[in-house]
């Protein structure tokens, strides 16, 4: 688990803090004892967790720019003077890549290449952990779990900038992050996140949280794909331990490619989840595969072995739990409940747990 004496009092630098993720992770560290700076665009959604759950009150600074703009982002980091940066800013939906495919190559390969700049003429930086995605593996459609060592790819526009983004960082540590003249860099891919507070479109969790406020059944487009689902907490202490690994002793020897996903059972079908969501909620469910709608991968799966054998960290909330939780986060919201105290008191019931 995460030691708070680690964290207190260290100046953490966050891309990407307005988002659904960011907001969750500055609130950890927040709690943590952290000082946190936050980088980002305006929040992509409304409602968004970042004005629901006060997150602006956890920091330091909020700064709002763009990752593609480098020199915004160079004086940032030299201002801020951070031993710690988490990037997380990225254009992240399948769909809006299909949509939008410069500009999400844009944000997530040169935003992450603009990144790694401003980490490499920092000497501050301790450690940084650049977070990319669990569909950055060459998915041949076999359905077994992906480690860390297998080959990168992406048949879409999203999954294809997080391998380059991937392919980026390894280069970048090869070439300028060498344990003895450098931070310490590693990158981390998470599988299906979900909790309260996600607003992004054609995301499921989203979808079926509409749907009930609409009254409406929730409209799957893929029921049988197979999903390594996990709790926004699940993943966010995960790389809190990981910069924990690499500011330690040897700590050079964690700077590499994580996978942070479930066991096996905890990857399952799409519309069983929504199934489970909606029966919470009180909504229903409806399959309508379109033959026409745009490549996703039909399984996936992650290999945890390496984050269980040398982090010591494993997912604490199964998927019920994981979907218990959000569901109460946005049942809390629905009834205008204070989301900044739901919200803490949620990360308190996780790392207490």
């Amino acid at each position: 688990m995460i030691s708070p004496s680690f964290w207190r009092g260290r100046r953490v630098f966050v891309t990407g803090h307005t988002g659904f993720m960011g907001g969750w992770l500055v609130l950890v560290l927040h709690r943590l004892g952290a000082e946190v700076h936050g980088y980002a665009l305006d929040p992509p959604t409304t409602p968004n967790l970042f004005e629901a759950a006060a997150v602006v009150a956890a920091l330091k600074t909020d700064l709002r720019s763009d990752v593609r703009d480098l020199d915004r982002l160079l004086a940032a980091i030299d201002d801020v003077a951070p031993d710690t940066v988490l990037h997380l800013a990225a254009q992240p939906l399948v769909l809006e890549s299909y949509r939008t495919p410069a500009a999400t190559y844009a944000t997530n390969v040169l935003g992450t290449v603009h990144l790694l700049e401003g980490v490499r003429r920092a000497d501050c930086v301790e450690a940084a952990v650049i977070i990319t995605s669990d569909k950055c593996y060459r998915n041949d459609g076999g359905g077994r779990a992906f480690s860390e060592d297998d080959p990168l790819g992406g048949a879409d526009p999203y999954s294809s900038s997080k391998a380059c983004a991937e392919l980026v960082t390894a280069a970048y540590r090869e070439s300028f992050f060498r344990q003895e003249t450098g931070a310490a860099i590693a990158t981390a891919r998470a599988g299906n996140i979900i909790g309260g507070g996600d607003w992004g479109a054609n995301r499921l969790v989203p979808d079926c949280v509409r749907a009930f406020g609409a009254n409406t059944p929730v409209v799957l487009r893929h029921p049988g794909a197979i999903r390594p689902w996990q709790h926004v907490l699940d993943a966010v202490v995960g790389y809190l331990i990981l910069v924990e690994k690499m500011c330690g002793v040897d700590g050079g020897r964690y700077a590499t490619a994580w996978n942070f996903g479930p066991e096996a059972k905890g990857a399952v079908a799409v519309e069983a989840v929504a199934t489970h969501l909606m029966d919470i909620l009180g909504g229903k469910v409806v399959t309508a595969e379109d033959p026409d709608a745009p490549h996703e991968a039909a399984v996936l799966h992650l290999d945890n072995t390496r984050a269980l054998k040398d982090l010591g960290w494993a997912q604490r909330w199964p998927i019920h739990q994981a979907l218990d939780e959000t569901a109460r986060w946005y049942a809390a919201w629905a009834a205008d409940q204070d989301m900044a105290a739901f919200t803490r008191a949620q990360i308190d019931r996780y790392i207490g747990a």
